[in-house]
This record gives C-alpha cells, sequence and structure tokens, in this order.
C-alpha cells in the first residue's frame, strides 16, 4: 500500500539553532538537487515542530504513473547507497547524511507529524487499484467521447440537412425575385412607352393647334399694320377684320367645347374600369383642360394685343373693355399655375397609385399560381397553346398509344412557332374613318395548313394563343401569367381576386370552427 498522491519522505535534514529555533535546508534548496538528479519532484515540504526545523521533508511527486517511476527512483536511489528506509531505523549513528523513501502504509499510519501530513494530504492505494482506477476513467473518458463524437455527428448531419433546405429555398426564392423583376420592368417599359406616345400624340395635336392660332395672330396683326399705315381708315376692313376676330374666338370656343365632350365621352366610357384607369382618365382631362387654357389665353393675349393697337384714339370703352380682358388674362395665368400644380399632384398620385395596384396584381398572381384551373380564380398563361385540341386531332390520325406523344410534339412545335419574332400572321387595315386596326391574316401559309391538316379545334386554340400573345407580349414573345375569371371568360380584376381570396378565407375559418 502506498500513499497516493506519490510521496516521499526524507528525513536526517542538517539542522542549527538560531534563536532558540532550529533551522534546515528550504524546501526549494532540497527539490532543485533532486530535479538535477532526475526525480522531478512537484514540491519539497520541510515538517515543522514548535522548535522549529524538525529535520524531516515530504517529497511529493505527480500522481501518475511517471510520478510513480520517479519516486521509486528517488527510493531505490538511496537504498543503493544504505541510506533508506531500513538504515535509517536500523542505524544508532547516523552520519550527516540524508535518508529518503517511499511513504508506505506503516508512515500512513505512523505518529507524530509525518503520518499527521501523510493522512491529511493523501490515502492508501495498491498499485493494482490505482491500475483499476485508472482503465476505469479510461473507459468511462472514451465512452463520454464516443457520446460527444455521436451527438456532434447528428448535429452537423442537421446542419447539413438544414443548410440543403436553406439553399433551396434560396434557390427559388432568387429565381421568383428574377421572374417579378424581369415581369416588373416589362410592365413599367410597355406602361412608360404607351405613356410616352400618348403625351407625344397630345402634343402634336397641341402644336398644331398652337401654329394654327399663332398664324390667325400674324395675319391679324399684319392686317392691323396696314390699317395702321393708312391716313383714313376703311370702316368695311374694320368690321371684316372685327368679323375674322370674332370668328376666331368663336373657333376656339368650338375647339373647347369639342375637347370638352370629348373628354366627357371617355369617362363615361371608362366610368366602369379600375381605380388607376380612371386616375389616367383624370390627369389627361387636366392636361386637357391646360391646353384649352392655353388657348384662351393665347387668344386673350391677341386679343389685347389688337385691343392696343386699335387703342389710337384713346376711346374710353375701348380701354375699360382692355382692362377687362388684361384681369380676365390675369385670372387664366393663374388658373393655368393652379392647374399645372394640380396636375404634378395628380401625375405622383397616379403614378404611386398605378405601382401599388401592380404590386397588388402581381401578389394576386403569384398567390394564384398553383390554384386549380377549376377555381372561379386563377391564373391563366396568356400565349400558351392549349393541348387538348392536338389530342383530339392526333387520336383521329394515330394509335391510343401514339396520340400522347404526337398531341405533345404538335403542341411543342406551335408553341415554338409562336416564340418566334419573324413569324407575325397579322395584317393591317383602315377603316372609313382611317383608323388603323391589326387583324388575324387568316391567309398565313402555316394557318392555313394547320386548319387543313388538324382542323378547325387546333386552329382555334393557336389563334387565340396567338391573339393573347400578340396582346400581352408582342415583343417579348412568351407565355404571361394573368389573373383570369375562368367563369366569365374575361381578365379578372382586384376586385375579383380579393373577394376570391375572402371567400376562401371564410369558408376555411367556417371549417375550422
Amino acid at each position: 500500500m502506498f500513499v497516493h498522491p506519490w510521496k516521499g519522505i526524507i528525513a536526517n535534514i542538517p539542522t542549527t539553532l538560531q534563536d532558540g529555533k532550529h533551522v534546515g535546508e528550504s524546501g526549494r534548496k532540497l527539490r532543485e538537487d533532486l530535479a538535477k538528479k532526475g526525480f522531478n519532484p512537484l514540491k519539497v515540504q520541510p515538517l515543522w515542530n514548535r522548535h522549529g526545523h524538525s529535520g524531516y521533508a515530504i517529497v511529493e511527486f505527480n500522481k501518475e504513473w511517471d510520478g510513480f517511476n520517479n519516486a521509486i527512483m528517488f527510493e531505490k536511489s538511496f537504498e543503493l547507497d544504505r541510506y533508506g528506509k531500513k538504515d535509517y531505523y536500523s542505524s544508532r549513528r547516523k552520519k550527516d547524511k540524508l535518508y529518503a523513501w517511499v511513504a508506505r502504509e506503516d508512515d500512513y499510519y505512523s505518529g507524530g507529524m509525518i503520518g499527521e501530513y501523510l493522512r491529511r494530504n493523501g490515502d492508501l492505494k495498491t498499485v493494482s487499484s490505482k491500475e483499476a482506477e485508472d482503465r476505469r476513467k479510461t473507459s468511462k473518458l472514451l465512452t463520454t467521447l464516443n457520446n460527444t463524437l455521436e451527438t456532434k455527428n447528428q448535429r452537423l448531419q442537421e446542419m447539413q440537412n438544414k443548410f440543403n433546405e436553406v439553399s433551396s429555398s434560396m434557390s427559388t426564392l432568387m429565381w421568383q425575385k428574377d421572374d417579378m423583376i424581369r415581369a416588373y420592368n416589362e410592365e413599367c417599359k410597355k406602361m412608360q412607352e404607351n405613356a410616352h406616345n400618348h403625351f407625344k400624340q397630345i402634343s402634336l395635336e397641341h402644336e398644331r393647334n398652337a401654329k394654327c392660332i399663332l398664324d390667325q395672330k400674324r395675319e391679324l396683326e399684319q392686317r392691323e399694320k396696314e390699317l395702321l399705315q393708312r391716313e383714313a381708315q376703311n370702316e368695311t376692313e374694320t368690321k371684316k377684320l372685327q368679323h375674322e376676330k370674332m370668328m376666331n374666338e368663336r373657333a376656339a370656343l368650338e375647339q373647347k367645347k369639342a375637347d370638352e365632350t370629348m373628354f366627357k365621352l371617355a369617362e363615361e366610357h371608362k366610368r366602369d374600369k379600375e381605380k388607376l384607369r380612371r386616375e389616367i382618365i383624370k390627369l389627361e382631362k387636366q392636361l386637357d383642360t391646360r391646353q384649352g387654357l392655353e388657348l384662351e389665353i393665347q387668344r386673350l393675349r391677341g386679343a389685347l394685343q389688337v385691343m392696343e393697337h386699335m387703342n389710337g384714339d384713346g376711346d374710353a370703352d375701348t380701354k375699360k373693355r382692355m382692362e377687362v380682358i388684361q384681369d380676365e388674362l390675369k385670372e387664366k395665368e393663374e388658373e393655368l399655375e393652379d392647374l399645372e400644380d394640380l396636375n404634378q399632384a395628380l401625375i405622383i398620385k397616379e403614378r404611386k397609385s398605378n405601382d401599388e395596384l401592380q404590386d397588388a396584381r402581381k401578389e394576386l398572381i403569384t398567390a394564384f399560381k398553383d390554384v386549380s384551373t377549376r377555381a372561379h380564380i386563377g391564373v391563366k398563361k396568356m400565349g400558351e397553346v392549349d393541348i387538348k385540341p392536338f389530342l383530339v386531332a392526333a387520336k383521329r390520325k394515330y394509335s391510343a398509344k401514339e396520340a400522347d406523344v404526337k398531341s405533345a410534339e404538335l403542341c411543342t412545335l406551335w408553341q415554338d412557332y409562336l416564340r418566334d419574332p419573324s413569324w407575325h400572321p397579322f395584317k393591317i387595315l383602315k377603316d372609313k374613318e382611317g383608323n388603323c386596326k391589326e387583324i388575324l391574316d387568316e391567309e398565313d401559309e402555316k394557318l392555313v395548313e394547320l386548319k387543313t391538316e388538324l382542323g378547325d379545334e387546333a386552329y382555334n386554340a393557336v389563334t387565340m394563343a396567338l391573339k393573347q400573345m400578340n396582346e400581352y407580349n408582342p415583343s417579348g414573345r412568351y407565355v404571361v401569367p394573368e389573373l383570369w375569371n375562368f367563369n366569365e371568360g374575361r381578365k379578372a380584376t382586384l376586385t375579383d381576386g380579393v373577394q376570391h381570396l375572402l371567400n376562401k378565407w371564410k369558408l376555411h375559418k367556417r371549417r375550422r370552427y
């Protein structure tokens, strides 16, 4: 039985008496001496009593097996020199040499300060019990490490699965985001082109009217100059000039009335459409009203200049009329400025409303993408060829096994034709009023061949997809998703989509409760 952690005992340490106390070598010097001999002690603790240094010291070694080996070597070294435990207790005349041995059971239970120190700082173990304890610790450590490794592997697998799910979700989201951005850009481009063409047409019309009035104004000014250069005014020419001026004013009033009538008809025609269309009509109305005001201002300025040229005699009525015209001109100019501010505000409001409506419509299309076409409201792919008529035609020409494959091939072929920008089977016709209209060219070679080989049903499916493609995406030539009212066979409004969602939510709520 050894004392564990492994300890050695050094005896017969020389001491001297100083000031009534015994003094000996310090524990640090003893440890350094033992370390030089290769015993590698951790610590050397001298034992002290009330008289001072007792002449004994405890050597502490590492508690593992290398410490045990050092302790045994420490003991063997002193035994070889005949300074072991037996030598210490058997010798009656001890030399001034150190005696040392490894602490065992008899030392542990001995009386005095050595036994007390050993019992306080260690316990008894055999070599076999220490080996068994080490095996238990090693087994426990291996079990703990295996459990930890298994837990880490499970956690790693969970993280790998989560990473795969997140990666897949991110890929799907990025694909959807790219589609949404591409559709949004195309829609914005189309709206900008329509708005640009519309405003360009209005601007050209306004320029033509302004040029016509300016030409009339110049003609009147030229005639006024000729009249002012004459010494004697011709009353007949003056009346004729006034008559032409009055006719010019009437023409401007008639133009204004015609514009107002046109806007009323447009407003009545589009009254039942969605909010964005109403805002656009209101914006156009304000813009045309501004044009009317500009025409009115031009007319008043022309009349004012005429009155200034004719005011040579200083007629009081003429001056008063000029003041009235100036006040009316100032009022019209202020009204035009207010209308400009209102027009800008309406443009901003219209853009914001249009963006909100387009975003809402895109959200509805996204929400209804996976809804069955048997539902009341859903998403219809505009420009996509229906395969059912091709399946019917294929069953008439091929066997039941070949019909499915042939119908799919034919449908894919014609869908590729629709995507080809070089094939545009439409022609432009003018009506009696000179308006141009684009209609389907029924004499196109491909369409005639399709109708002859596969019949009217396949022909109608292709022409329907052609018209949809020409309406929704004539430049891109690819299928466009659209919110659709399948019951009524028309483009669904935002109100239709929201109402359908509310009905489904209410039905789901009743089923839950």
